[in-house]
């Protein structure tokens, strides 16, 4: 018998949220910061984040989950002040260098994990920015509830769309290996309704394709989770992007047209 749901708002979405991420593993960040430091990003993914961002050169900014910088150090030359936060000591190490090598001295760093952020610890600034980091929590209503708290102007975060890590799943489906699924950004988009935070969704429209130098550089490019894998599916890793990738000659690079970044903006003003 069917159970029919009166009120579709009633709808526990933080719970199917928890249920996707029941079999997560989590991804040793300190060890993957060197590889995000050095890696130079293949899209397009910045210039249509900042195409959507509103800053002001006055603004207060939080970066959630900032990383080695990559988007820290742009927002930084744009506004008054960054906060870069994030749960990879090593990966603020980096950030803090990428400040220096760019005499940015306007980035303030705060060790912690983005499930702990409180509002009384970071106090009130004028935009929030949770760039490619929220796909992973588990607290995630009451982490956008202290996001929403903390911003006194606009949210804006990026998550997964449903196009994003094409040629990864494809590749998990050959080695018999459910992939990893994180939740849609619709049940983001619901959980802040029941919040009553009414967001704006946004796709970015991307075209570039990644370019690598390499097979080795493409499959340690971050995406897949090489970690996870024994010595013979790094193997069979390598003859599948053998067999995937398609060389240009005038380049001299290594790309698969499907291998491009999908991504969805949601994003609120206070």
């Amino acid at each position: 018998m069917k159970q029919c749901i009166e009120n579709p708002n009633e709808i526990d979405w933080v719970k199917f949220w928890q249920e996707r991420l029941e079999n997560k593993i989590d991804k040793d960040w300190d060890k993957a910061a060197a590889g995000f430091y050095k890696r130079t990003r293949k899209d397009d993914y910045q210039d249509a984040l900042f195409d959507k961002l509103i800053l002001d050169e006055n603004d207060t900014v939080l970066d959630v989950g900032c990383g080695e910088g990559s988007v820290t150090i742009p927002i930084a030359k744009k506004v008054k002040k960054v906060i870069g936060l994030d749960s990879s000591g090593k990966m603020l190490e980096y950030l803090e260098k990428r400040c220096r090598d760019n005499n940015i001295e306007n980035v303030e760093t705060v060790l912690k994990p983005i499930e702990e952020i409180r509002h009384e610890d970071i106090g009130d600034v004028d935009v929030v920015v949770c760039s490619r980091s929220l796909n992973g929590i588990i607290p995630i209503d009451e982490t956008l509830s202290e996001l929403n708290k903390i911003a006194k102007k606009y949210v804006f975060i990026t998550v997964f769309g449903p196009e994003n890590k094409k040629i990864e799943k494809d590749f998990e489906e050959e080695l018999g290996r459910k992939t990893e699924n994180f939740p849609d950004y619709n049940y983001l988009f619901n959980i802040l309704f029941n919040l009553g935070i009414y967001a704006n969704i946004e796709r970015f429209d991307l075209n570039n394709y990644r370019e690598y130098n390499s097979i080795e550089e493409a499959m340690d490019n971050g995406k897949f989770r090489l970690e996870l894998y024994s010595d013979e599916e790094k193997e069979l890793l390598k003859k599948y992007l053998e067999r995937i990738l398609t060389y240009d000659q005038e380049s001299q690079k290594y790309y698969n047209v499907k291998d491009k970044a999908d991504w969805i903006m949601v994003w609120w003003k206070k």
